[in-house]
């Protein structure tokens, strides 16, 4: 049985501009704390500005309640399509709902999420699109996409870097983020995770000051990215 440990995917950041790095696998795995739908080597990038923000400003609703998901950089920023290949499935319908900073407004989000399982992958995963590698090596997952702003339909081959849709807050998302895994099958409830690595990027990380090139490899939590 080949060990999916050893199937290191390699692929671009599915964006432009500045984002920060929540949940990576190399802080731990599984990366979310679970292998449900195949998110073992799953990743998380926030959109920021140049200060490493998430928002413009903080208001009593960052400490005390719900924000709108427009207050956030990465809401509606393009999300690219991180390999070639055949987009096998598109999941649009769900909304975009508020944005959670606070702790308070985490305890009511937290507790419905035995809910969201039971509701299916949407309710989970957002608005998303997977594609299948022309490689035949893995399916890659882009998740909580802006609801309607999907721009490929399932059996569009799509290339590299190509437009597919926008950064949202659909499923279970807390504030705007885009969601990156790879998988050895195309239905999430019965696939496998698979390690990924990005060719290329640019890393400020979390103590740093500027910016350092790497090369098929992960970023580590809390650093800054930008595609090179």
């Amino acid at each position: 049985m080949t060990n999916n440990a050893d199937r290191t995917v390699a692929v671009s950041l599915p964006f432009t501009g500045k984002w920060k790095v929540e949940n990576s696998p190399l802080r731990r795995v599984p990366s979310h704390g679970t292998h449900l739908l195949a998110t073992t080597y799953a990743i998380d990038f926030v959109g920021v500005d140049d200060d490493g923000r998430t928002a413009p400003r903080v208001s009593w609703r960052t400490a005390f309640a719900t924000e709108a998901p427009e207050l956030f950089f990465a809401f509606g920023r393009p999300i690219l399509a991180p390999v070639t290949g055949k987009v096998v499935a598109v999941h649009d319908g769900e909304p975009d709902h508020e944005a959670r900073r606070s702790q308070l407004a985490l305890v009511p989000y937290l507790l419905g999420q035995q809910e969201r399982l039971r509701q299916g992958t949407g309710a989970i995963a957002g608005n998303h699109i997977l594609i299948a590698a022309d490689d035949g090596g893995a399916v890659v997952g882009v998740m909580h996409l802006r609801a309607g702003s999907l721009r490929v339909g399932a059996g569009r081959h799509v290339s590299e870097g190509e437009h597919i849709g926008d950064c949202g807050n659909s499923g279970n998302s807390t504030q705007p983020h885009v969601h990156v895994q790879a998988m050895d099958g195309r239905d999430p409830w019965t696939a496998r995770g698979l390690p990924l690595v990005f060719r290329s990027f640019g890393e400020k990380p979390a103590r740093g000051s500027t910016f350092i090139t790497r090369a098929n490899m992960l970023p580590q939590e809390g650093s800054i990215v930008e595609a090179q």
